[in-house]
């Protein structure tokens, strides 16, 4: 089997772009995989094109060695956005390799090691307002979640770190109330604060006993968890901005997070993602798999928490079967609050090409926050 192909499909859902890429073989199989970095879409496209040449011709089989070569084939390794073209194609040779052998990608990462995958959703819309948070929370409570989510409140466009903390403490205190002891907590700083802000966010979230505080840092320079790790006792939760094993080598080896949020199609796919896996499970931090993108990604995800012991919870913004059905007709299967294993061979999923046409990119970017000072501040 030789690869013949490997093309991009951007795709509008009505908000955002996702940006799947399908590989092709002279055998008639072929495979879809997704990339991250939302907002950058022409960079990615224009990342898949170099890779094509080395691509052609090659056995989708070898995926290791793929791997290699597009990380470190260019001498500058690979970072963000090579990263995440390298993620989708890593994915997508996976799914072939499934579909070619008639097992699930699962099976192929070492088999079933649960039965089910607990995922959490996005409860949104609330801004700085406590009353429409607890009604998404309890909306998705009834809906069979165990989990709820929500991210460090902004102002419209203004993100005052005392002003924003203090909203997010009010509106913990009105979640937990409501949820019960049942349902866990994630709150996502979202990489919004520095460390005085952050640390006090982190104790003062202490009392609500949430399953992880998630990015109460930015990203840049992890070296300081080392000292807002052993101020807080929260659970901590970051990674989804890594886009490899070395990326992630300080936070695990120094235990500065309880929780690897490795995302698949920034951190060179699924080839990657078992050695920053298996690393983490040296020092008993469990994944909670990044996955606020398509629902490529929520299988890919899916694939490797059901193979992986060391597996916390993984995040799923929607249910499967609620966005571009037309273009991923077959979506993983959720019930109650998890994601079951897929019983078809590779990933599990269907790409329409032709669907997929009909939902042309559209150039859009992030929102931007401001602090009262007029700075720019992370979103």
């Amino acid at each position: 089997m030789k690869i013949t192909n490997v093309e991009a499909f951007p795709v509008w859902n009505g908000s955002r772009n996702f940006l799947f890429v399908v590989v092709d073989t002279d055998e008639g199989i072929h495979g879809v995989g997704e990339t991250g970095i939302g907002g950058r879409e022409l960079a990615l496209m224009g990342a898949l094109e170099h890779f094509k040449p080395l691509l052609v011709g090659q056995d989708p089989f070898r995926t290791e060695h793929l791997w290699q070569l597009l990380f470190r084939g260019g001498f500058f390794p690979a970072q963000r956005i090579l990263g995440s073209v390298i993620a989708a194609i890593d994915i997508a040779l996976w799914d072939i390799k499934g579909k070619a052998l008639n097992r699930p990608v699962y099976d192929l990462l070492g088999g079933l090691v649960r039965d089910k995958v607990v995922c959490y959703p996005h409860n949104v819309g609330h801004g700085m307002a406590v009353e429409p948070l607890v009604e998404s929370c309890l909306q998705t409570k009834e809906e069979g979640w165990k989990f709820v989510r929500w991210g460090l409140p902004n102002d419209g466009q203004t993100l005052e770190p005392r002003v924003a903390i203090a909203a997010a403490l009010r509106q913990a205190r009105a979640v937990r109330e409501v949820v019960g002891d049942e349902i866990e907590i994630c709150f996502d700083v979202h990489t919004r604060l520095d460390l005085p802000d952050a640390l006090r966010l982190c104790r003062e979230f202490e009392q609500f006993r949430p399953f992880f505080v998630e990015d109460p840092l930015r990203a840049e320079n992890p070296d300081s968890f080392k000292t807002l790790r052993p101020r807080t006792a929260v659970p901590l939760a970051a990674g989804e901005h890594f886009s490899s094993k070395w990326e992630f080598r300080q936070m695990i080896e120094e235990e500065w997070i309880d929780y690897a949020r490795i995302d698949l199609c920034i951190a060179g796919g699924l080839t990657e993602a078992r050695k920053i896996a298996g690393w983490c499970e040296t020092h008993y931090i469990k994944l909670a798999t990044h996955n606020p993108l398509g629902p490529v990604s929520s299988a890919a995800c899916l694939h490797l928490n059901l193979a992986t012991p060391n597996f916390g919870v993984q995040e799923q913004p929607r249910r499967p079967g609620t966005v571009l059905t037309d273009v991923i007709p077959v979506q993983p299967e959720w019930e109650d609050g998890y994601l079951l294993p897929p019983t078809r061979p590779g990933l599990g999923i269907e790409f329409d090409r032709e669907a997929a046409r009909k939902h042309p990119m559209q150039m859009y970017d992030r929102p931007f926050l401001r602090r009262l000072d007029g700075s720019f501040t992370n979103w």
